[in-house]
Order: structure tokens, then C-alpha cells, then sequence
């Protein structure tokens, strides 16, 4: 079964076909940070009508470039949540009018799940069960997987994602938008000259909190005029403690379940630091580390297709004809595939 994915939670209009037994056929996406990055961060409204004037070329562009016509297609998968509203919605109005107009189901996927299950798309996935880590723009989450709709929340940000203290910190630093990458790139140039804090790592839990980072990196650049090494130092510094808190957090859950393996994704997955660190603890605690690749890290069709093909063949479909979007909606709320 051909399975077609829609990816618009946010910044980019990703498509993706995936096949129930060749695996990933063809992906395609579009990003809006050009035109974003002129106001500093994403506009929704914006986002929204870009995600409107590029789906249905890309879609059609996939579907050429993969040597396949509409009827090929035996299911569609969208992303339903969390994302913007306005962005969600046109991908689920899209999905929905494509399954209606070919007679085939289509289901929704949630956004994280689909972060979630991207190492599955390597040539070497990891088998159930096992210990995920989720950072993005905006989640931060531990999570004990049993399997697809499994899961356990160990720990998660009282505050800002891991993502959100990097963007904040790279304003601050004068870096402009994406302020994640653009932090990180910096970070290269310099060295941990200043000791931030590991928050929360001097207790017990399994419960992240980084806005105490970004008030650390605000005092730091403010309390004198900076070089552009001390800039850079400030955010190899800054970007130090992240590695560290989530390296310690992981070692600290793997521990405690006793799971031998962890999975690392979502965009911020894709920082070349906190990868390297995470990979040391996880040898040092005799466990296997999957990381999906780079171009899977960030919002994708891929990983929302595969997704939605494993519920497709599960049997969870929608049924009616209401069109809906959770801009907020809860993982641990998914259903199971047995």
C-alpha cells in the first residue's frame, strides 16, 4: 500500500511517499525561513497561506518524480497536531478532500509520534522496547516506548523546550532567525569558558527545566560589551550545559527502566554537540543510540507517511466527514497498535 504523507505543523510543507513493503519511496519539503526569517521567527498567518500556494504543486511534483498517479495511492496520512492551527488545518483539509475524492482512508498523526518513529526509516531500526528522547522547538520529552501508541512520559520541560532556550538565547546573542542553528554554527567557533548550571540535574527526577539557562546566557551577555569570541563562547558555553543536562537526564532514565537502548529525535536531535554526548553516555552505560538522519531530524513527510502507514494497516481510520486540528494535543492520548 502506497501511503501518502502531509507535513504542514508549522514552517514547512513536507510531502512523502511510503510504501507498506518497499519502505520510503520519494520525499519532498519546502521551507518558509526565507521568508520568515525577515520578521524574525515564524508569522503564522504567513506560514499558512504558504502552506496553501505549495501543497498541491508539491504533492503533484511527489507524485510524478515517484512514477505514480493518484490511484496508485491506497491511503493518506496528515499531520493533525500539535502544530499552528492555521498551518494544521490545510493539511488536514487537503488530506481529508484528496481521501474523499479517491474513496481511500486517511488518518491523523501526531506530530511527535511521527519525531518519534523516524529512526524506524534507517537501514538499522530500533527494536521495541525503548527509552526516547524528544527535543524540539517545543517539546521536550522522556518517553518509555513499548511500542507505536506505548508510551510512558518519564519526564518532560516545566518550561521552555530545548529548542525554544536555544532560539532565546541566539536573539539574545544577535544571531536572528533560526536562532538554533545559527547558534550552534557559532558555538564551533568558541569554547566553554563559562560554567552555566545543569538545571535540575542535582535532584531526582527525570523533569527538564532550561528558562533558568536563558536568564544564565541574558545576565552573562549583559553585564559587559562582548567580542564576537566572547559571543562565541558564551554559546559554546550555553550549548555545553544542554548537552550535559540531557546526557545526564537520559543516563539517570536508562538506569531507572533498565531499557538498553535510546532513541534520540526531533530537530534538535540534528545538533552535531548533543548528538557526540549523548553517543559517549550511551557507550558508557552499554546502550545502543539511534539518531535518525539529519534531513529526517527536522519536520518531515517521511516520518508523518511512515507513521500513518503503520495505523493505516492497523485499521485506525477516520470516520465522518469533520475536518480537525489539535494545536494542543497530549502523546500519552494515542491509541495503541497491538
Amino acid at each position: 500500500m502506497y501511503v501518502l504523507g502531509i507535513e504542514t505543523s508549522c514552517d514547512e510543507t513536507a510531502v512523502a511517499i511510503f510504501h507498506s513493503n518497499k519502505g520510503l519511496v520519494h520525499h519532498l519539503l519546502y521551507s518558509q525561513i526565507d521568508m520568515h526569517s525577515e520578521y524574525g521567527g515564524v508569522v503564522p498567518e504567513l506560514a499558512s497561506r504558504d502552506h496553501i500556494r505549495k501543497l498541491i504543486p508539491l504533492v503533484k511534483q511527489l507524485l510524478q518524480e515517484s512514477g505514480l498517479v493518484n490511484a496508485d495511492l491506497g491511503g493518506i496520512a496528515y499531520t493533525a497536531g500539535p502544530g499552528l492551527m492555521g498551518a494544521l488545518l490545510v493539511g488536514a483539509a487537503t488530506a481529508r478532500s484528496m481521501a474523499w475524492a479517491l474513496q481511500i482512508p486517511a488518518v491523523a498523526v501526531h506530530h511527535m509520534e511521527g519525531h518519534l518513529l523516524a529512526p524506524m526509516l534507517e537501514d538499522k531500526p530500533p527494536q521495541f522496547p525503548f527509552l526516547a528522547l524528544l527535543i524540539s522547538g517545543g517539546h521536550t520529552l522522556l518517553v518509555h516506548v513499548n511500542g507505536i501508541g506505548q508510551y510512558k512520559l518519564l519526564g518532560e520541560s516545566l518550561d521552555d523546550a530545548v529548542g525554544e532556550a536555544f532560539d532565546k538565547t541566539a536573539k539574545m546573542l544577535g544571531l536572528g532567525y533560526p536562532g538554533g542553528p545559527k547558534l550552534s554554527a557559532l558555538a564551533e567557533l568558541g569554547t566553554e569558558k563559562i560554567r552555566f548550571p545543569r538545571p535540575m540535574t542535582d535532584r531526582p527526577g527525570l523533569d527538564f527545566s532550561f528558562s533558568g539557562l536563558k536568564t544564565f546566557a541574558m545576565n552573562t551577555i549583559n553585564a559587559s560589551p562582548k567580542t564576537e569570541q566572547d559571543k562565541a563562547d558564551i554559546a559554546a558555553s550555553f550549548q555545553a550545559a544542554i548537552a550535559d543536562t540531557l546526557s545526564i537526564k537520559c543516563r539517570r532514565a536508562l538506569r531507572q527502566t533498565g531499557l538498553n537502548r535510546l532513541v534520540v529525535a526531533g530537530g534538535v536531535s540534528a545538533n552535531t554537540q548533543i548528538r557526540a554526548a549523548l553517543t559517549l553516555m550511551a557507550a558508557g552505560e552499554n546502550a545502543d543510540i539511534f539518531f535518525p538522519r539529519a534531513q529526517f531530524c527536522t519536520d518531515n513527510g517521511a516520518m508523518i507517511a511512515y507513521a500513518g502507514c503503520q495505523r493505516l494497516i492497523a485499521g485506525q481510520i477516520i470516520e465522518g466527514q469533520a475536518i480537525t486540528a489539535r494545536p494542543r494535543w497530549p502523546m500519552m492520548e494515542l491509541s495503541a497498535i497491538d
